[in-house]
């Protein structure tokens, strides 16, 4: 039970966060994003904000001899490579972020302030992440990974 509560105390902390920031008002996100128009820098604290708290958890993170309190051990990312994979699922997570204002995170804290306006963005979210998954598993089935 505690690691369900420390997952929803996390949740809830970046719901408010986002709320707070306006990321769940896709305006300011498409703002933030038009660079060539009437650009609102006000998200760059936002982001600085992620990337100085990132940074610091990290660092301790992997300073620590002790294990965290809900896990067997502290993980961060292993693979370094840059690969069509990743370039390619950059580049459409930041084509609908442009498009239409929203991320995930975003828009399922938002959902639950104004469901009616985003029920068509998360349910279409859900549907693209289900057929993400569907395909890795087609994908892992025809082509196993290799071991070293």
């Amino acid at each position: 039970m505690r690691p369900l509560s420390s997952a929803f105390a996390a949740g809830l902390l970046l719901g408010v966060g986002l709320a707070v920031s306006q990321m769940v008002n896709p305006a300011k996100v498409i703002g933030f994003l038009d660079v060539a128009g009437a650009w609102d820098p006000s998200l760059l604290f936002v982001l600085g904000g992620a990337v100085v708290a990132a940074t610091i958890g990290f660092g301790l993170a992997g300073r620590l001899t002790a294990t965290p309190l809900f896990a067997e051990a502290f993980r961060s990312p292993t693979s370094r490579a840059i690969d069509l994979r990743l370039i390619a699922g950059s580049a459409l997570f930041g084509v609908g972020w442009g498009l239409v204002g929203l991320c995930p995170g975003p828009a399922i804290a938002g959902f639950g302030l104004a469901p009616g306006s985003l029920a068509l963005f998360v349910a279409a979210m859900l549907a693209g992440m289900g057929v993400f998954s569907l395909s890795e598993s087609l994908l892992m089935q025809r082509h196993p990974p290799r071991s070293a």
